[in-house]
């Protein structure tokens, strides 16, 4: 990690040497849209939704990408000092992009940490730190809140009042459009929930930890994850004691991620006679999965078809 961090550091600095090449551009004009720069899909949906044709929104992440090890192009750094707002999720999530926000220099950036005021699941392994405050206590946490759609609209509220504080003169307007939004998702939810109501076997195993909010909300149940965070490699022990873990209890689905190496749940799929699931947490990372609703949508139906299947 402090590898991982250190080259980070140097790439930053390089992208600033160059960037002091560029004009400094308006990050917006009085006539033109709101410039919007988001880390991940979820937020460029959420923003969209919101604004419609009054702001124009750039992600950093394409939804192919895993959020946790991204690395930073020169063309971040040129997009956040061209901005007005950037929204990120907050939670440790986006480790990079603290940097990119100093290296870009833009003093009129208003910066939107989304996940504000969310009750957050503690991670496994994870202690309380009562020395410390602040920062420090919102950092305990998985960050995948997005995946629970009543937090969704958590951050669609903090989304609609940047959008406010930084063009006052659509207020109106963005907040009927999440009004509007908020009852399309009201109906998805009340949708997903009575489609699982039926389902008699909720157990499944995780690729790694972005699922305990979307299993939370659905009633899905996470006996086990091949990794306990992106990047690492599971010990051969921990894969044993895995595998030993869906004989015994049964355990039928595996559910993994477009953006992870898919080779170690097809192994222990191999070995138990389960089946593998593919989920993406980003809009975007499936074919149909463009939208947040849609990604959703496609989460939940198609592991509930994995669970009865098997």
């Amino acid at each position: 990690m402090r590898v991982r961090a250190v080259a980070l550091a140097a790439t930053l600095t390089i992208f600033g040497g160059v960037f002091l090449a560029f004009p400094f551009c308006s990050p917006a004009s009085a006539s033109g849209p709101l410039n919007v720069v988001v880390t991940i899909p979820v937020l460029k949906d959420f923003a969209i939704q919101v604004g419609g044709p009054h702001v124009s929104v750039h992600s950093l992440l394409s939804g192919l990408e895993s959020e946790h090890t991204y690395s930073p192009k020169p063309s971040d750094l040129v997009a956040i000092r061209n901005a007005r707002v950037l929204l990120e999720v907050g939670v440790g999530l986006e480790v990079w992009v603290r940097s990119l926000i100093r290296n870009a220099g833009n003093p009129l950036l208003l910066v939107v940490t989304t996940s504000k005021g969310i009750a957050l699941i503690r991670e496994r392994g994870q202690k309380a730190d009562r020395r410390g405050a602040g920062l420090r206590h919102q950092q305990l946490g998985n960050p995948h809140v997005w995946l629970d759609p009543e937090n969704a609209k958590v951050m669609m509220r903090h989304i609609t009042e940047a959008f406010i504080q930084t063009d006052s003169g659509h207020a109106k307007v963005y907040r009927n459009n999440q009004a509007e939004y908020l009852r399309q998702l009201d109906e998805l939810q009340r949708e997903l929930v009575n489609r699982v109501r039926g389902l008699t076997d909720r157990r499944v195993i995780v690729h790694h930890p972005a699922w305990p909010y979307f299993a939370r909300r659905f009633g899905f149940s996470i006996e086990g994850e091949i990794v306990s965070q992106v990047g690492a490699e599971p010990s051969a022990k921990h894969l044993q004691a895995l595998v030993k873990r869906i004989r015994d209890k049964q355990i039928r689905v595996i559910i993994s991620e477009p953006q992870l190496n898919q080779k170690i749940p097809q192994v222990l799929a191999r070995e138990t006679n389960a089946r593998v699931v593919v989920l993406t947490p980003l809009p975007g990372g499936i074919p149909g999965t463009q939208t947040y609703l849609d990604m959703l949508r496609y989460d939940v139906l198609e592991l509930a078809k994995a669970l009865e299947r098997s």
